[in-house]
């Protein structure tokens, strides 16, 4: 989903709960790990891997200017031969360290995602879920959640889209003050300019 998307998909949800949710957990995100100085750690189940969501905060980090968004997907079936960005097991989270933060996308909880989220909490590490299911081990073992239920509006990679866009926005950054609407507008002019003059 692109930005222009995105920004049609806050047109349909003005007035509901979805865009004030999102952005104050996209708010927590930011400020649990621009404070830090980085280190966000990205772990689905061992079902479901969150990788288009580290695509889109990669991206919103280069587009923010805010570089501590770029996460490292935690892959709980790394191998070694794997590219670099895919490589990266669980032993990632068994050496966090208070100060970094996890990010956690559970369309259901599973023993192993618990276990290393268990681990990660009495490190001192940050620990944000985007879940299913309000009432489980690992909404309350995070410090801040959002929960996307069965039956709701929104699926959970439609939410991780406007988490996403939000973290981006959220707030001004050090680096840069241009907001999202900037970034839309600059877009639209690009997609809008007349083609160059030929020589």
């Amino acid at each position: 989903m692109d930005a222009v998307r995105v920004a049609l998909l806050r047109e349909v949800l003005a007035g509901t709960e979805w865009l004030g949710a999102t952005r104050r957990f996209a708010g927590a995100l930011r400020g649990s790990v621009v404070t830090h100085g980085g280190g966000l750690l990205l772990l689905g189940t061992p079902e479901y891997e969150p990788w288009h969501l580290a695509a889109h905060l990669v991206d919103e980090a280069a587009w923010s200017g805010t570089p501590e968004l770029a996460p490292t997907l935690v892959r709980h079936d790394a191998r070694p031969s794997d590219p670099a960005h895919l490589a990266v097991g669980p032993g990632r989270i068994e050496s966090a360290r208070r100060g970094e933060t996890l990010l956690v996308v559970a369309p259901a909880g599973s023993a192993p995602l618990l276990d290393h989220v268990h681990t990660a909490r009495r490190a001192g590490v940050t620990v944000l879920a985007l879940s299913a299911t309000a009432d489980d081990a690992l909404t309350a073992m995070a410090h801040e959640t959002l929960t996307v239920p069965d039956g709701a509006e929104l699926d959970l990679d439609t939410v991780q889209h406007l988490v996403s866009a939000a973290t981006g926005e959220n707030g001004p950054s050090p680096r840069t003050r241009r907001r999202f609407r900037d970034r839309l507008s600059r877009l639209a002019e690009t997609v809008t300019a007349p083609p160059p003059t030929p020589w």
